[in-house]
C-alpha cells in the first residue's frame, strides 16, 4: 500500500512538472509569435519605404547632330546618364514648424540653445529647437545608351508559330540587299507581336534605322514591319542614405498659437534671422497649425546634407 501511494505521488509530481513545462513552452511560443509579428511589420515598413510610387518626371533632351560623320556607327554612339534622388518625406505634426537656414553652423547653434522665446504679437511663446531625424532615402544613376547592334521591330503579322516566326525574322533581316546583315539572335514576343533583332556587326542597325519600315516576306506575301532604335538602360551607384538634416531645425510647442500659418512663419523668420537670438539668414520656414502635413527633403548635390524643399503636402 505504501509503495502504491509513493508511485501515485510520483506520477502526480511528474504530471505537475509536465504541466508546468508545457505552460512555460506555451508562454515562450506566444512571445515568439509577438516578436515575429513585430519583425514582419518592420519589414513591411522598410520594404514600403523603398518603393517608388510616382512616375519619374519627363526630361527634355537635345541631341546635336554630327556633321559629316566618318561612318554610320557614330550616329548610334549616343548615351546619357541621369542622377536620380528620391525625396524623403517627413511628418510635420500640428503645432510644429521646420526652419531651414542658409548656414549649417547657424542651424546647429539654434539646436544647441534648445529653448527659444519667440515674440508673437503680444505673447512670448516658448519653442523648442530639435534636430530633424530623417528616414532612409536613395540615390542612383540611370544610364541610357542607344544600341549600335540592336533594333526593335513592331507590327509583326500574326499567323505563324513563335519558332517559325523567329526563323522568318532572322532570314529576312539577314538579307544584305534590303540593308540587313548577319543576325546574332532574335527575341520574339508573340503576344505583343514585336521582336528585338541583334546583329553581329555594328553599323547594320544604323543603316536600317534610316528607314521607317522593313520588308518581311511570309508565304510569298510582303509585310512592312516598323523598325526603331533599341535603348539599353541600367542602374549604377545605387546608394541608401539616412541621418539628420544639417540645415533644417524642428520647432515644437506652438499648438496653442491662434494665427494663420503664413503670419506665424513671418514671426519665426524675423526672430531667427537676428544674430542676437542665435540665428542667421533663413532659407525657408514651414508651419503646421491646423493639421499634420508632409515635408519633402532632398539630398544636396555636393554632400549628404539634406535640405527641405519649399512645399508641404496635407495628409
Amino acid at each position: 500500500m505504501a509503495a502504491d501511494k509513493e508511485n501515485k505521488q510520483g506520477e502526480e509530481l511528474k504530471k505537475d512538472e509536465y504541466e508546468s513545462l508545457a505552460d512555460e513552452m506555451m508562454k515562450y511560443n506566444n512571445r515568439l509569435k509577438v516578436e515575429i509579428q513585430v519583425l514582419e511589420a518592420e519589414l513591411q515598413v522598410d520594404t514600403r519605404d523603398f518603393q517608388f510610387r510616382e512616375d519619374f518626371p519627363e526630361k527634355k533632351m537635345k541631341f546635336l547632330s554630327i556633321e559629316n560623320p566618318e561612318d554610320d556607327s557614330k550616329l548610334l554612339n549616343a548615351s546619357c546618364a541621369f542622377q536620380v534622388k528620391a525625396r524623403v518625406p517627413y511628418l510635420l505634426k500640428r503645432g510644429q514648424a521646420l526652419i531651414t537656414f542658409e548656414s549649417e553652423e547657424v542651424a546647429q547653434n539654434v539646436i544647441r540653445m534648445g529653448k527659444h522665446s519667440v515674440q508673437i504679437e503680444d505673447e512670448a511663446v516658448e519653442v523648442k529647437a530639435q534636430p530633424v531625424q530623417l528616414n532612409s532615402g536613395v540615390t542612383f544613376q540611370v544610364h541610357v545608351q542607344l544600341s549600335d547592334v540592336k533594333i526593335n521591330v513592331t507590327g509583326i503579322p500574326d499567323g505563324l508559330p513563335a519558332e517559325q516566326m523567329r526563323d522568318k525574322l532572322e532570314l529576312s533581316f539577314s538579307k544584305s540587299r534590303n540593308g540587313g546583315g548577319e543576325v546574332e539572335c532574335v527575341e520574339y514576343d508573340h503576344q505583343s507581336r514585336s521582336a528585338i533583332i541583334t546583329f553581329v556587326e555594328s553599323g547594320v542597325a544604323g543603316k536600317l534605322l534610316k528607314k521607317d519600315d522593313y520588308p518581311l516576306y511570309i508565304n510569298q506575301k510582303c509585310y512592312r514591319v516598323m523598325v526603331s532604335p533599341y535603348i539599353e538602360k541600367h542602374l549604377e551607384k545605387f546608394q541608401v542614405f539616412s541621418g539628420t538634416s544639417s540645415r533644417t531645425v524642428l520647432l515644437t510647442g506652438m499648438e496653442h498659437v491662434s494665427l494663420d500659418e503664413e503670419t506665424l512663419e513671418d514671426f519665426l523668420s524675423i526672430h531667427f534671422q537676428r544674430g542676437k537670438n542665435g540665428g542667421g539668414e533663413v532659407d525657408v520656414v514651414k508651419c503646421s497649425l491646423v493639421q499634420a502635413q508632409i515635408a519633402d527633403f532632398e539630398e544636396e548635390t555636393d554632400s549628404h546634407v539634406k535640405r527641405m524643399t519649399s512645399e508641404l503636402k496635407s495628409l
